[in-house]
């Protein structure tokens, strides 16, 4: 008897034990759990937020680095839209990845998480798209180039290299890709712009500034 009843003793004990771990594992990844919503859309998996975070509109880009017409809107639009939206505190922005061109476009989405791990998010998101070709993968997004970017910006080479090799945002970068599907984006780029009073409205392509400005102003 004296077996069994210190038998039964250790197995609640264990029971004990796994729950109270159970418990404190879930309440310390709800704790650093961040959820982001702008309007119906999630972003928590996205880009951190540029510009001012209290800004009353949000532009959110749904985009591959390998894509070309996600090329040109960076580089012909995005510029303005900046400069008289962005800048002056009435608009910010996040990027949300949909990486389905080719092989090359995942990972190089993983490694603007890796280079967001030593606070150059933003810096390596504009070098790949300074840095984009315009054939789909021809090796300008492969590893060693996504490597070399990541050195060329004074990143710790070491850290990132391990953080692209392991695959650690693997996962976040399929998550955002399911987003865009959620919400039928099938194209980049894509850009759904947030409201102040929750209102929601699609654009589909490289539309110039004129678009984009007719919407802003509609909304401020």
């Amino acid at each position: 008897m004296v077996k069994k009843g210190l038998l039964f003793g250790i197995i609640i004990s264990i029971i004990v034990v796994g729950v109270i771990l159970v418990y404190f594992t879930s309440s310390v990844e709800t704790a650093n759990t961040d959820v982001r919503l702008h309007g119906t859309i999630s972003t928590t998996m996205g880009s951190p937020i540029i510009g001012s975070p209290s800004a009353p509109i949000t532009i959110v880009e749904f985009g591959d680095y390998q894509c070309h017409q996600c090329y040109n809107w960076f580089h012909n639009t995005k510029p303005s839209i900046f400069q008289n939206y962005v800048d002056i505190g009435k608009v910010n922005l996040v990027f949300v990845d949909l990486a389905f061109l080719g092989r090359d476009s995942p990972k190089a989405a993983q490694a603007s998480y890796c280079a967001e791990d030593q606070g150059k998010y933003w810096e390596y998101h504009n070098q790949l798209y300074i840095s984009q070709e315009s054939k789909i993968d021809n090796g300008w997004a492969n590893s060693e180039r996504l490597k070399s970017f990541a050195f060329s910006l004074g990143l710790d080479s070491e850290l990132f290299d391990s953080c692209l090799d392991s695959g650690k945002y693997a996962k976040r970068v399929q998550t955002n890709i399911a987003e865009a599907k959620k919400f039928g984006v099938s194209g980049t780029p894509t850009f759904f712009i947030i409201g102040p009073n929750g209102q929601q409205e699609k654009l589909v392509g490289a539309q110039p500034f004129s678009v984009f400005t007719q919407v802003l102003d509609s909304m401020i």
